[in-house]
C-alpha cells in the first residue's frame, strides 16, 4: 500500500463530492446536513457533535433514507477508544407472527418497529458530546421549518414510488410528503415541514427522553390504533438506549478493519476482506474477467454465510460464532473459488431487505471519528407518517424471518431487526485513517469492500476508489454490473461461467454509496469523498 500515492490522488476540478481540510471533516449525503455538523466543529463541538447535529439535519432534508422514525448503528473512535453503538429498534409487543400478513410486513402501519434514531442519537450527545442538546438540533429545526430544496434524487423517488404512496389507504405518507398530496414535488421546489420542526423543538428544548414518553408517544399511539397500527405508548417508553458493543475486526494486508458486529452486518465485509487477503493485490485491483469472477464469488460467499450463521448476541442459548472471523475458513472459501468448486444454485429463502440507508462520517482535530449509518428500510418507509408529527415510520418488520421460529432474528414480540448496515474504521498502526459506511442493503458490504480494495491493494486516492465500477453478485449467482463501465470481453466471460447478468445503469443507485472520512498520515490534512452515485457534500471546518 502506498500511503504518500493514496492521500495525494484527488480530481483535478472541485466538486461537492470530494473535500479537503486542516481541522477536520464532514461527509454526508446532502449539503445542509454536512454544513449542520461543520457549524458544530466552528462552535468548538467535537465529532460526536457535529455527527448528532448532520444525523438530525438528514432525518429532515432525506426523508427517503432515514429519519426519526427509523433505526442506525454507529462506529467510533473517541479519546483513543474504539467501540460500536447498536441502535437497533424494537418489534412493538402486539406483533406475532400469525397477525401480519405478507403485504402488512411490507408496508404500511403494521411494519414498524419502535422508531430508535432519538435515543441512539441522545445517547450518543449525552454521554459524549460537549456542545447543548438545543445547540445540536438547531439545523434540523431550521430547515424543517424554513425548509429545503428538493434534489433531483429525491423527485425521482417519488415519481418512482407515486402510486404506493397514494394507494395507501390513510394516505398519511403522501400528506406529508407528495405536493399537496397528490404529485411528486419538482428538483428546486421548496420543502417545509413545519410539524416535524415543531416535534423538534420538543425534543430540542425537553431531550430525546421526550419522543418516549408523554405526549408524543400518545399521539404515536392514537395515530397507530387509527389505522390498525401495533406501536403504543408501552414500547416507547421500554425502548432501550443503544448498547455498546465490541467491534468486529480483521487485518487487509497490513490494515486493520474494525467494524459493528452483529445484529449488523460487519462479518459480512470482513469476511470478503478475509478471503480477498489470499488474492495479489495486484490481481484483485485490475478489472479483469478472472478478478470480476473472483470478487463476484467472494460476495456472494459471504451472502451465503450470513444466511447459514445468523447470530443475535443478545441471546443466551447462543455461543459466539468463530466461523466467518476465521481466516483459515477465508482461505478454505477462496481455494474453493480458485477451483472453480462453487454451484450456482437457486436460494428461495434468500431475504434481500430493503433499498435505502444514508451514511455519515465525521473527524475531528482531536482523533475522534464517528460514522453513523441510519435508515427507515425501504424508500420511505412504510410510506405511512405519523400523524401530527411529519416523520414516516420505518418497515423493519420486512426484515424478521417468519418460517422458523427457532432464527434468531425470527418476528416476535421486542426482536430486533436483522440488519445490512456495516460503518468501519480503517486503522494504520493503530491510528484511526478512514472511517467510512453506504447504505444499499445487501450491497452495503459488497460496495465497501470493493472501495477499500481499490484504496489498499490499487492505491487509488479516496475519489477514484469511489468512482470506480462496482459489481455485485446475489447468492443464486444473478450478477449485477453497471452498464457500458465493464469491457464487452468481461462481461461476455462472466456469462460463460454461467452468471445470470443483469446490466443497471452507470453509477447506478442500486451498487451502494460510499461515504469516507480520512485523517492522511503522510501530512496535516484531512480528505472526504461523498458518492457520486446519489448525493452528496463534504465541507471542513
Amino acid at each position: 500500500m502506498d500511503l504518500h500515492q493514496i492521500e495525494n490522488s484527488f480530481p483535478e476540478e472541485k466538486l461537492d463530492s470530494f473535500g479537503r481540510s486542516e481541522n477536520g471533516i464532514v461527509v454526508t449525503a446532502f449539503h445542509e446536513a454536512t454544513k449542520a455538523g461543520v457549524q458544530m466543529l466552528r462552535n468548538g463541538g467535537n465529532a460526536v457533535d457535529a455527527a448528532c447535529a448532520a444525523s438530525m439535519a438528514l432525518c429532515v432534508c432525506e426523508p427517503q433514507s432515514s429519519g426519526l422514525g427509523g433505526q442506525g448503528m454507529a462506529m467510533l473512535h473517541l479519546n483513543g477508544k474504539t467501540f460500536a453503538l447498536d441502535g437497533s429498534s424494537r418489534v412493538p409487543s402486539l406483533a406475532r407472527n400469525a397477525s401480519i400478513d405478507k403485504y402488512e410486513r411490507t408496508f404500511g402501519y403494521k411494519s414498524a418497529t419502535v422508531p430508535s434514531i432519538p435515543a441512539l442519537i441522545g445517547y450518543l450527545h449525552l454521554e459524549y458530546g460537549r456542545l447543548e442538546w438545543a445547540e445540536i438540533l438547531e439545523p434540523a429545526i431550521k430547515l424543517a421549518s424554513q425548509g429545503y430544496i428538493i434534489s433531483p434524487l429525491q423527485h425521482q423517488h417519488q415519481v418512482n414510488l407515486l402510486d404506493s404512496f397514494v394507494k395507501s389507504t390513510s394516505r398519511s405518507g403522501a400528506r406529508y410528503f407528495l405536493k399537496e398530496g397528490k404529485e411528486p414535488y419538482l428538483a428546486g421546489d421548496l420543502f417545509v415541514q413545519k410539524e416535524l420542526a415543531a416535534l423538534l423543538s420538543i425534543l430540542a428544548a425537553e431531550g430525546p427522553r421526550s419522543f418516549y414518553i408523554g405526549k408524543i408517544a400518545r399521539q404515536i399511539e392514537e395515530d397507530m390504533l387509527a389505522n390498525d397500527g401495533l406501536i403504543r405508548q408501552e414500547d416507547l417508553a421500554y425502548i432501550p438506549w443503544p448498547v455498546v458493543r465490541k467491534p468486529v475486526q480483521a487485518m487487509y494486508r497490513n490494515v486493520r478493519v474494525s467494524t459493528v458486529p452483529p445484529p449488523a452486518a460487519g462479518r459480512d465485509l470482513l469476511l470478503v476482506l478475509q478471503m480477498l487477503n489470499n488474492a495479489e493485490p495486484a490481481f484483485i485491483s485490475q478489472i479483469t474477467p478472472e478478478s470480476c469472477r473472483i470478487l463476484a464469488e467472494t460476495i456472494r460467499c459471504a451472502l451465503l454465510q450470513r444466511q447459514q450463521h445468523p447470530i443475535r448476541p443478545d441471546l443466551y442459548r447462543q455461543e459466539e460464532d468463530k466461523t466467518m472471523a476465521s481466516p483459515v475458513f477465508a482461505g478454505n472459501l477462496y481455494q474453493s473459488i480458485i477451483q472453480r468448486k462453487m454451484e450456482h444454485n437457486p436460494i428461495s429463502l434468500y431475504l434481500n431487505s430493503g433499498n435505502d440507508t444514508t451514511h455519515l462520517s465525521v473527524m475531528d482535530k482531536d482523533g475522534n471519528a464517528v460514522g453513523i449509518s441510519q435508515s427507515i428500510e425501504s424508500l420511505y418507509g412504510c410510506r405511512e407518517a405519523a400523524d401530527g408529527l411529519g416523520f414516516l415510520y420505518n418497515n423493519y418488520i420486512n426484515t424478521l424471518e417468519v418460517q422458523d421460529p427457532s432464527h434468531p432474528y425470527y418476528l416476535r414480540p421486542n426482536a430486533v431487526p436483522w440488519s445490512s448496515l456495516a460503518p468501519a474504521i480503517l486503522f494504520v498502526k493503530d491510528q484511526p485513517w478512514i472511517i467510512l459506511g453506504s447504505p444499499g442493503s445487501d450491497r452495503i458490504f459488497s460496495a465497501l469492500a470493493q472501495f477499500i480494495v481499490h484504496l489498499i491493494d490499487g492505491h487509488a486516492g479516496l475519489y477514484d476508489a469511489m468512482e470506480r465500477p462496482r459489481l455485485h453478485c446475489s447468492p443464486g449467482g444473478e450478477l449485477s454490473l453497471e452498464r457500458d463501465r465493464f469491457a464487452v470481453d468481461i462481461v461476455r466471460a462472466l456469462q460463460q461461467d454461467g452468471y445470470q447478468i443483469e446490466t443497471r445503469n452507470p453509477y447506478s443507485f442500486y451498487h451502494g454509496a460510499v461515504y469516507a472520512a480520512m485523517r492522511c498520515q503522510t501530512k496535516k490534512e484531512f480528505q472526504g469523498v461523498a458518492e457520486v452515485r446519489r448525493e452528496g457534500c463534504v465541507l471542513g471546518p
